[in-house]
């Protein structure tokens, strides 16, 4: 009977993330207009339901109810499946992140992650890189040039500063002896490694934005240039389910900043459910507070901080990290 209960505390923590990241990339879309309506002086959403808030369900309707499209040129297969791969390699992510310490049910101990691999930011960065097959493919499949010019500049781009995003966390393994993302929050218990690595620190949220495509790095879209980039023949659920991917995507580079440099669940007074939700929210609001501030990089400027600031600045600090380390130990 072990085997069982295992299987139904499993499909319970699948059924509530899901739920949960369901919920929450529908009202961080509200959240996102009503502080960009700030920002510029603006109301926002404010007619369906008090200040808005039935208005993600409204949207939803809306891209439910509208009639989904494929251009007659386009790859019928390859266009209504690349929506469903960026939505799903974003999900999938919140499988190793802890929200928790294990908590005692029955006598066990239940961990608060779905899967606790020794692997798991290895199998983060797996599913980040399968991402770009999401955003390539929609492009391609299209069969349109402003689509397929979208879909090359979102691979490029995420290619390029993945490299950087992983080589900023090598320290912090360094730092944990660990890929587990269990192991990294446990090695923050007393300080975050945002004050031992502000370096790294800053790289990854700088590689982090540009993995979601946002302003100021939202070169892939660019209406000014692409009409709307990789997803410019999508209509309907399908286009729902890139901007899904979007919000989700949010949530998990805040989740992803808060157990690698902010420590995790670790916080006092509050819940550390609490203390991991606050800090995915403030992480969140930054995002969207970038987006209302700075105009969006040219393309050549986008390669540059990438392959030549960037990358070199996080390989420098991993040879300090190292010799640091050996110094003091």
């Amino acid at each position: 009977m072990t085997w069982l209960l295992g299987l139904i505390i499993l499909l319970i923590k699948l059924a509530l993330m899901l739920v949960v990241l369901l919920l929450a990339a529908s009202y961080l879309v509200w959240l996102e207009r009503k502080l960009l309506a700030r920002i510029q002086i603006r109301l926002g959403p404010n007619r369906a339901g008090i200040f808005g808030l039935l208005q993600p369900i409204a949207d939803a309707v809306k891209l439910l109810t509208k009639e989904d499209i494929v251009p007659a040129q386009a790859d019928a297969f390859i266009f209504q499946l690349a929506p469903a791969v960026v939505a799903m390699t974003a999900l999938l992510m919140f499988a190793v992140v802890p929200v928790g310490p294990d908590i005692i049910l029955f006598g066990h101990p239940i961990p608060m992650v779905i899967s606790d691999l020794n692997v798991g930011l290895l199998y983060v960065f797996a599913l980040s890189s399968l991402g770009v097959y999401g955003v390539a493919l929609g492009g391609w499949a299209s069969n349109s040039k402003f689509a397929l010019l979208g879909g090359i500049r979102g691979a490029a781009q995420m290619i390029s500063y993945e490299l950087a995003l992983g080589l900023s966390l090598v320290p912090i393994v360094m730092l944990a002896g660990s890929f587990s993302l269990t192991e990294i929050v446990n090695a923050q218990a007393g300080l975050p490694f945002i004050v031992l690595q502000p370096v790294s620190f800053a790289i990854f949220v700088i590689s982090a934005m540009a993995e979601s495509k946002r302003i100021p790095f939202d070169l892939p879209e660019a209406e000014n240039e692409l009409g709307a980039g990789f997803h410019t023949e999508y209509s309907g659920m399908r286009f729902g389910l890139f901007f899904l991917g979007e919000y989700v995507h949010i949530q998990v580079l805040g989740a992803l900043i808060a157990v690698f440099f902010l420590g995790g669940w670790h916080g006092p007074y509050l819940p550390p459910v609490v203390w991991l939700m606050v800090k995915i929210l403030v992480v969140a609001l930054i995002m969207i507070w970038v987006r209302g501030t700075l105009p969006r990089l040219r393309y050549d400027q986008l390669m540059a901080l990438g392959w030549k600031v960037l990358i070199p600045v996080s390989l420098i600090n991993i040879v300090l990290t190292g010799a640091v380390m050996l110094w003091v130990g």
